[in-house]
């Protein structure tokens, strides 16, 4: 990280620049063996009182003194990535191979009409969302603008409508990326709202993922008998398509939590499940897909434990891949955990790349609501 104009390291920040990417370097006044400075880079989303507040890009807000502060400047904007070649205009790439281009807000309102609520509600601009508990994109707050009300009327409302439902009060948070809200994930954390699940939305061109080669078959390689294994596409996710996923009990009385996940998983412009069987009959993998307009969003990709490392997970991608081509989409995002390592290696392999990133912000008891 380079801060020194003319030999001599500069705060080259002021009040003004809240709002824009910044890179900060400050003193640590730690003690013997540990370095005299540390540096962050986010977002300034408040200077008062001698105390800025930076959010980086997973949404951590760091509290730092004015009076430690070594050097300081605004981070410019990033440049386009490189196209064929090293070119760093990504429109010379062949058309069905060219990388997507998205703003945050544009992928925020796709993944959320991919997987839809059973339950909202208007707020300003905001909106409400609850699943009886099925996973938190469908029981969370998606703040896509203003709410209409001062920040602190809003939790109150959010809170009201969510203890109605028996559910916390939960709001996503999209860092990392011009337009997401670095700002309201600082006032969260100023009001006590705890950090969860850090998640990295990633996209991909997706005309490659559909000529993915696998060679992968029905049984693990080199048993007798061994046969290509094929995908199945259906509309509606059968009871071993279910079974596999295991994920559709969560949240309340089975009955009801159960018809809320199939709300969810059924949702969506053109949703489509892909189950492998294996030589048995039995689901092997699965993988979910909904595509609208451009865009294929692709989730729920599980491979049982006795079918792993033989290509299932990627032969799912590809088939899927392939059914949102038919349908005229050319771009692919997904979203995984950003502690899920081996989930991020796969998709790294299959192309895909982080655009942003979000994490859950959850009112603690007796705090969160002013």
């Amino acid at each position: 990280m380079e801060f020194l104009a003319g030999g001599h390291a500069e705060v080259r920040i002021t009040r003004a620049d809240v709002g824009k990417r910044v890179s900060v370097r400050r003193l640590t006044g730690g003690g013997a063996g540990e370095p005299a400075f540390t540096d962050a880079v986010g977002v300034l989303t408040s200077w008062d009182e001698g105390v800025l507040s930076i959010t980086r890009r997973n949404g951590e807000c760091v509290r730092i003194e004015e009076s430690s502060l070594v050097a300081a400047k605004v981070v410019p904007a990033r440049r386009p990535a490189a196209g064929p070649q090293g070119s760093s205009d990504p429109s010379t790439a062949p058309a069905r191979r060219r990388g997507p281009s998205a703003t945050a807000l544009e992928l925020q309102r796709i993944a959320a009409r991919g997987w839809p609520a059973a339950e909202t509600e208007p707020l300003g601009e905001w909106t409400l969302r609850a699943s009886g508990g099925f996973t938190r994109r469908a029981n969370s707050v998606l703040p896509l603008g203003d709410p209409g009300v001062p920040l602190d009327t809003a939790l109150e409302r959010i809170g009201r409508w969510y203890d109605a439902r028996g559910l916390p009060a939960v709001i996503t948070v999209a860092t990392g990326r011009a337009g997401t809200d670095e700002e309201l994930a600082a006032a969260l954390a100023e009001r006590g709202w705890a950090a969860e699940r850090h998640t990295r939305v990633r996209i991909a061109a997706l005309a490659p993922l559909a000529d993915l080669d696998t060679g992968a078959t029905d049984t693990p390689p080199g048993c007798a008998g061994a046969a290509p294994a094929r995908v199945t596409l259906s509309r509606e996710p059968d009871a071993d398509w279910l079974a596999l996923y295991n994920r559709t009990g969560e949240g309340g009385p089975a009955g009801e939590a159960a018809r809320d996940a199939l709300k969810v998983l059924t949702g969506g412009p053109s949703v489509w499940f892909a189950t492998v069987h294996d030589a048995d009959g039995r689901a092997a993998a699965i993988g979910r897909l909904v595509v609208d307009g451009r865009w294929a969003g692709f989730a729920a990709v599980e491979v049982a434990p006795a079918a792993r490392r033989r290509g299932l997970a990627t032969l799912v991608m590809a088939a899927l891949a392939e059914r949102a081509l038919t349908e005229g989409a050319s771009a692919a995002y997904l979203q995984v955990e950003a502690d899920n390592t081996a989930a991020l290696a796969f998709y790294d392999r299959l192309g895909f790349t982080d655009h942003h990133g979000y994490h859950y912000r959850r009112a603690l008891p007796g705090g969160g609501r002013r």
